[in-house]
């Protein structure tokens, strides 16, 4: 007799049908099969995510919550863990277009000011044959694949478009492109192996975060972990590894609600912090060996842990590199 039901498969087919979906959501429609608040019977909540996992894991798929760093909202997600030939075969990328993202991934998280984006004239400009080891078959005398080589300009403003419909990018104020909720669900072990700096909080890919003003400090916090962390009343605003002191201000308003827990009970514990939920989940903190470069099918939602050959190194960086530039 299978460990799931109507009301699992009610959870998991909104995010395979329509990808990923804020906590609220999820929420809503946890309330409406089950008829328990997730905020008031959370560990029910957790119960149908290990549940759903556990099923899906016989079919290479994971459900994932994370945070998106562009508004700290909560989401959930699932991604496929397999990364072989097969995989990467049922893409829907084209070899270009795989190209153009991992390029504009690549420019996002070694900006050493930790912005989170990249000007979308900058992303159309990024040269795709250097994105691509070089490949045996179908080139031209330089080395460089033809595909690449006739990649237009309009054709890439219309792959842009297409990875921030599917939520793999997200664009920004100010005509900037930055990365969108679903990269953040799939490439967590992408960060780790390629050693983007990590939030001193919360552990996770710090790619959009303030920085330490610490001359020789590298340490990166989430806009919305410094909130939560500041907002406590005897909480020193300074930084946890140097002891400079942090230029931040709580606003008014969300000082009132973060002295205390949310007051409204239709959000769940990942509300405040995903951890809950994560563990739930399967997520693992611990760090694994070092690789780098960006995997074709982890890249796509079709891997999240194989290894890939790669010339990019990210490298922590100072407060003092970040002003140089």
């Amino acid at each position: 007799m299978s460990v799931v039901n109507w009301k699992h498969h009610a959870l998991i087919q909104p995010l395979l049908a329509r990808g990923p979906q804020k906590e609220q959501e999820i929420n809503k429609i946890f309330a409406g099969v089950t008829g328990k608040n997730p905020g008031n019977h959370q560990q029910h909540f957790n119960d149908y995510l290990s549940k759903i996992n556990k099923e899906l894991s016989y079919v290479q798929f994971e459900l994932r919550c994370c945070r998106n760093q562009n508004d700290g909202q909560v989401c959930y997600g699932v991604v496929n863990n397999v990364s072989d030939e097969q995989s990467k075969l049922g893409t829907k990328y084209s070899t270009p277009q795989i190209a153009l993202y991992r390029g504009i991934l690549e420019a996002i998280v070694q900006d050493a000011r930790a912005k989170g984006y990249i000007s979308i004239i900058d992303a159309l400009n990024i040269r795709l044959e250097n994105q691509l080891p070089t490949e045996n078959g179908s080139q031209s005398q330089d080395g460089v694949p033809p595909a690449l080589r006739n990649f237009s300009m309009s054709q890439k403003e219309k792959t842009v478009n297409e990875l921030v419909h599917d939520q793999w990018l997200s664009y920004c104020t100010d005509g900037n492109v930055g990365l969108g909720v679903r990269s953040f669900l799939d490439l967590r072990s992408w960060f780790r192996n390629n050693d983007v700096p990590f939030c001193a909080v919360c552990n996770e890919a710090a790619v959009k975060a303030e920085l330490c003003q610490g001359e020789d400090c590298s340490v990166r916090i989430h806009n919305y972990c410094l909130k939560k962390k500041f907002s406590q009343r005897r909480s020193e605003r300074a930084c946890p590894t140097c002891g400079t002191p942090w230029k931040y201000q709580m606003p008014k308003a969300e000082a009132v609600e973060f002295d205390g827990e949310p007051n409204d009970s239709s959000q769940s514990q990942p509300h405040a912090e995903p951890m809950q939920s994560q563990q739930a989940l399967g997520s693992k903190r611990k760090k694994p060996p070092r690789t780098s470069r960006t995997n074709d099918a982890e890249i796509t939602g079709q891997g999240s842990h194989q290894d890939s050959p790669s010339s990019v190194d990210f490298k922590r960086v100072t407060r003092a590199s970040a002003r140089s530039r």
